[in-house]
């Protein structure tokens, strides 16, 4: 075209338009690519913040699994010691209290016997009614007590109220 080569001047005119044309494509092109890559370093720098919240986190969950599996392990050993001391405790009960303790045990969630305090059963939360208080101020010491509304053993205490 600037040599002369094309001597049809509509040819030259649409070759002109085109140019300019194209021109104007590069530079929306042009324009494009620089939102994209603003678009990228943006998302690049979000990745980077994410990726150290990442790290802290895992981080963070590492050194819970240690403290949770030194807990697990300190109650692993405890739960062994009470066993222990229950076995040792559950030998000097007679045999026909450990079994009504184990079957109200066993019907109750894991709790059979409940303390009497302040005149409520530790078991169930309800307040004894006096005829109960009464009975049971009258029983014998070494008589097996049971609460009315739960039905577990119930242990007098010096805060019984009774």
């Amino acid at each position: 075209m600037d040599k002369g080569l094309v001597t049809n001047p509509k040819d030259l005119e649409r070759m002109q338009q085109e140019l300019v044309s194209l021109s104007r494509r590069i530079s929306e092109l042009e324009d494009t690519e620089l939102e994209v890559m603003e678009q990228l370093e943006t998302a690049q720098a979000e990745h980077a913040r994410l990726t150290e919240r990442l790290a802290a986190i895992e981080a963070r969950t590492a050194e819970l699994t240690v403290s949770r599996d030194a807990a697990a392990g300190d109650v692993t050993q405890e739960s062994g010691q009470v066993t222990d001391q229950r076995k040792v405790v559950a030998d000097g009960v007679p045999a026909d209290l450990l079994a009504l303790y184990e079957k109200v045990r066993a019907q109750k969630g894991g709790v059979g016997a409940a303390a009497l305090r302040a005149r409520r059963c530790g078991g169930c939360s309800l307040e004894l009614t006096a005829a109960d208080l009464g009975s049971i101020a009258k029983a014998p010491l070494d008589e097996v007590l049971r609460c009315e509304e739960c039905n577990r053993i119930l242990v007098r205490t010096s805060e019984s109220g009774i």
